[in-house]
């Protein structure tokens, strides 16, 4: 080996996060339009301030698209990773155009490209996107069938995964969502391994009995089945790894703004970013901090009554 591929070669394991696009693992993180009162439901703040957490990691190049479904698709071009962040069910952006949305992104998964959906976006209507979801992430959020209480879960313990690196233990209130529809209908709190979909409960914790019976955020329950599984742990992210080759995740936080400034809320989902793009994921996870002048920097310009 020559002196030039040895100097290449030892640029390449100094750099890491390199992706088989080029020197640098893109990703790209979809914002969709505003919705609920202020400082909830900000997407478009949020993914500005996920991508300026992306920013300080070597070899990763976020890049954000504001408002729903870019005009201009280019945006996408060798992307490893694309993660949406916006409102679901019938509104949801990737089942718009009376599904061309669902086949590019489709198309996406086939090629290995990680996919990844936060909050009211792991929502699709079942006839619709269901299938696809349970193919790309495992699983997603179906009305009737899961539920949306405003909560506080305590996250004590985690599986031995990239996504869970340097996370400490930590509980938070937000809209967490739960008994997602999952693949094979299993209960989504332990690990499985379906069809070749490796599957990995990422965020587990066990909903109390006052929980179960609500209110939820809509419509309010309680749910009798919900009511039934009481004691049962509930997985509130996920990943998964599947037969294609890609990687993605579900996380069913994301409802108040103001979480973002809880340092493991924002580290799990900053590891689940780079690994569903197949970057090396930092021992002790990925190091951010965000300040409240960042926290309040490009919210959506809502009645702030």
């Amino acid at each position: 080996m020559n002196y030039r591929s040895i100097l290449a070669l030892a640029l390449l394991m100094l750099w890491g996060g390199t992706s088989s696009h080029g020197e640098t693992t893109k990703i790209v993180l979809v914002a969709g339009k505003p919705s609920h009162p202020p400082r909830m439901h900000e997407f478009n703040a949020g993914v500005q301030l996920l991508a300026k957490c992306l920013e300080g990691v070597p070899g990763i190049k976020p890049h954000f698209v504001l408002n729903g479904w870019p005009k201009d698709e280019s945006i996408f071009k060798d992307a490893d990773a694309v993660v949406f962040f916006m409102d679901g069910g019938q509104r949801h952006e990737v089942v718009q155009e009376n599904g061309r949305r669902l086949a590019v992104v489709d198309e996406w998964a086939k090629q290995g490209i990680g996919l990844g959906f936060m909050h009211f976006g792991v929502e699709v209507v079942a006839d619709q996107a269901g299938d696809q979801f349970k193919r790309w992430i495992g699983g997603h959020y179906e009305h009737m069938h899961s539920c949306n209480p405003i909560w506080e879960p305590s996250f004590q313990t985690f599986l031995d995964h990239p996504i869970t690196r340097g996370v400490k233990p930590f509980q938070i209130k937000d809209e967490w969502y739960f008994n997602m529809r999952f693949v094979a209908d299993v209960s989504g709190n332990e690990s499985a391994n379906i069809d070749g979909l490796k599957f990995t409960p990422i965020l587990v914790a066990s909903p109390s009995d006052a929980v179960r019976n609500g209110p939820y955020v809509y419509p309010k329950g309680p749910y009798p089945h919900i009511q039934a599984s009481k004691g049962r742990a509930e997985a509130m992210m996920w990943a998964v790894e599947r037969p294609d080759g890609g990687r993605g995740y579900g996380f069913t936080g994301g409802h108040f703004h103001d979480n973002w400034g809880n340092e493991n809320f924002r580290k799990v989902v900053l590891n689940g970013l780079l690994w569903i793009a197949k970057a090396d994921v930092p021992e002790s996870g990925v190091q951010s901090s965000i300040s409240q002048q960042q926290l309040d920097a490009n919210l959506d310009p809502k009645n702030r009554r």
